[in-house]
C-alpha cells in the first residue's frame, strides 16, 4: 500500500513586499490547497525557497503548514541543509510538531560517497518519521541512481523516492529493483509518471492550478490517457517552466495572474525580466485557452 499517494503540493513560502514571510498568506493558501483537493503538502522545499529562511522562520512556517491542515492532509517536510546534524534537528521538531514524513535530500554541499549518503541517511531515519529520498540530479551534485536506492531502500523508515531526474525510464528502473513507492517529482512528467507506475506527484504549479493538477493525475493513473491528455498538453508549456532554474519565480508569477499572489521571492533569486513574464503569460493564457469538453 502506498504511504503517499496522490498530489502533492511542494508550496511556495509566501513572503511581504519586504520579504518577510507572510504567515498569514502561508496559512490561508495550505487551506485553499485542501480545499481543492490536493492530497497532501510540502512546506520548506526548494520551491520553498528553504535556503534563505532562517531556522527560526523554517520552525515557523512548519508550525503554520500544519496547524493550517489541521490533520486534512498530510504534512511531509523537506528537510535539507549543509550539515547532517541540522537536518535531524529538523526532522525532530518536525516529529513532535505532527509531521506525517520527510522529504530529504542526499547531502547538499558536496558530491559525497555512497558511504556518507547512506550515513546521512541512516541519522535522519533514526528520528521514526517515514521518509522520501529526494533525487535532484539537475540541482544537486548527488544522484541517487537505482543502484544508490537499492542500498537505501534497506534503511528502516525509508519508504520512497521523490525522483526528479527527467528520466522516466528511472520509474520503471526503480519500481523493478526497489520496493520503494515513486512519486514523480518534475512536473512535466506529471502523465507519464503515474502511467509509468508512480504512485504519487510532488508537484509545483499545483500552487496556481490544485483542481486540474489533482485531475490529470488521477485521470493518468486510472490509464485514461485521452482524457488526460485533453488538460496534459495545454498544461505542459507551464509545467516545463517547473524544471528551469526560475521555477520559483515561474510559478510565484503564476500564481500572482490567477489571483493567488504570494510575494516576491527572496535574494538571491530576483523577480523575472520581462522577457520572462512573457514566456508565463504566453504559457498561461495556452492553458486558460484550451478548448473544453
Amino acid at each position: 500500500m502506498a504511504r503517499f499517494p496522490g498530489v502533492y503540493a511542494a508550496i511556495v513560502t509566501p513572503f511581504t513586499e519586504s520579504y518577510e514571510v507572510d504567515y498569514k498568506r502561508l496559512h490561508e493558501h495550505v487551506d485553499w490547497l485542501i480545499q481543492e483537493g490536493v492530497h497532501g503538502i510540502i512546506p520548506t522545499g526548494s520551491l520553498g525557497e528553504y535556503a534563505v529562511l532562517s531556522n527560526e522562520e523554517r520552525a515557523r512556517v512548519i508550525e503554520v503548514t500544519i496547524e493550517a491542515a489541521k490533520g486534512r492532509a498530510p504534512v511531509v517536510v523537506g528537510a535539507a541543509a549543509p550539515a547532517t546534524r541540522t537536518v535531524v534537528e529538523l526532522v525532530q521538531f518536525s516529529k513532535e510538531k505532527g509531521a506525517a514524513g520527510i522529504m530529504a535530500l542526499p547531502p547538499i554541499n558536496y558530491k559525497s560517497s555512497l558511504r556518507e549518503v547512506i550515513a546521512h541517511y541512516e541519522a535522519i531515519a533514526s528520528v521514526g518519521l517515514p521518509i522520501i529520498v529526494y533525487n535532484n540530479p539537475r540541482d544537486y551534485p548527488v544522484d541517487l541512481t537505482v543502484d544508490v536506492l537499492k542500498e537505501l531502500s534497506k534503511i528502516e523508515n525509508v519508504v520512497a523516492v521523490k525522483e526528479f531526474s527527467g528520466d522516466i525510464r528511472r520509474v520503471h528502473d526503480i519500481i523493478r529493483e526497489t520496493d520503494l513507492e515513486v512519486l514523480i517529482g518534475v512536473d512535466d512528467l506529471g502523465m507519464e509518471g503515474p502511467v509509468a507506475g508512480a504512485t504519487g506527484w510532488i508537484a509545483g504549479f499545483v500552487n496556481a492550478f490544485p483542481k486540474e493538477s489533482v485531475e490529470l493525475f488521477e485521470l493518468a493513473r486510472q490509464g485514461n490517457v485521452t482524457e488526460a491528455m485533453k488538460i496534459y498538453r495545454y498544461f505542459m508549456p507551464l509545467l516545463h517552466l517547473d524544471a528551469d532554474p526560475l521555477l520559483v519565480q515561474y510559478i510565484k508569477y503564476t500564481m500572482e495572474l490567477v489571483g493567488k499572489p504570494a510575494g516576491p521571492t527572496r535574494p538571491p533569486r530576483l523577480p523575472l525580466t520581462e522577457e520572462g513574464k512573457e514566456k508565463v503569460r504566453k504559457a498561461l493564457d495556452y492553458f486558460l485557452n484550451r478548448p473544453r469538453s
